[in-house]
């Protein structure tokens, strides 16, 4: 693994996170919905526009994809729906990490039975523990959340 792929996938980590913060904000002034059209609506116009310049694909091969394939396009946005939502209750940190471990757990999941077309990769134990010291870490910084709310809250009284 090159060290640019990584540096490009914590990129992509960061740009996430900036957006989840900014959608988050945007939300109780537009609402949930109307911030993820928002959102998918700019992207496809950006996305169109890079579309004429560079496109190098087969669009219409979408109507030779098989009807199951398609469903996936409900998983983006229900992602970016649901992180809108939870992004302004939990924060940015919180939300992400919890997406995270969610994002893992399925993946083992599709992993180990080969689900959507994926290669089957075994499931073991080391990873098992990684999974396990990320919920301890969810754990830790929901507990500093938590005490910062209790003070809050005392201080209030």
């Amino acid at each position: 693994m090159s060290v640019a792929m990584i540096l490009l996938a914590f990129a992509g980590g960061y740009i996430l996170s900036a957006q989840s913060s900014i959608n988050g904000k945007m939300s109780p002034r537009m609402g949930t919905l109307e911030t993820s059209l928002l959102t998918f609506f700019t992207g496809a116009l950006f996305l169109s526009v890079w579309l004429l310049f560079f496109g190098q694909g087969n669009l219409l091969g979408i109507s030779e994809a098989p009807k199951w394939q398609l469903t996936g396009v409900f998983f983006g946005i229900g992602y970016l729906f649901l992180t809108i939502m939870t992004v302004p209750k939990i924060g940015v940190a919180v939300t992400n990490i919890i997406a995270i471990i969610g994002q893992i757990g399925a993946g083992f999941i599709i992993d180990q039975f080969g689900l959507f077309g994926a290669d089957s990769i075994s499931f073991s134990w080391s990873k098992g523990i990684g999974l396990v010291f990320m919920l301890v870490a969810l754990m830790f910084i929901m507990k500093d959340e938590w005490s910062f709310e209790n003070k809050m809250e005392a201080g209030k009284q």
